[in-house]
């Protein structure tokens, strides 16, 4: 697993420009986290909390995800809805 997911002070904001892989983990389990204007000073355990998660379970998905996306599944680049159509 990735040690830094483990990070309490890791905000959700920090953990998705580093990994933008793991947004679609966000978007599966419908959370509201990705367009959030709390973001930015919610960590993972926020994340957790306010949506009844397991957090070590969570932090496992989201390191699958990172894992898959580096073993050729393509690239995981972050989207600027600049460049969208």
């Amino acid at each position: 697993m990735i040690d830094c997911f483990d990070n309490p002070d890791l905000t959700l904001e920090e953990l998705m420009h580093r990994w933008p892989q793991v947004i679609d983990v966000f978007l599966r389990k419908q959370m509201l986290c990705v367009g959030c204007q709390i973001r930015p000073f919610h960590t993972l355990a926020d994340a957790c909390k306010e949506y009844q998660l397991e957090p070590k379970a969570f932090r496992a998905e989201l390191a699958e995800a990172v894992k898959t996306k580096r073993e050729g599944l393509g690239p995981a680049l972050p989207v600027d809805v600049a460049d969208a159509p």
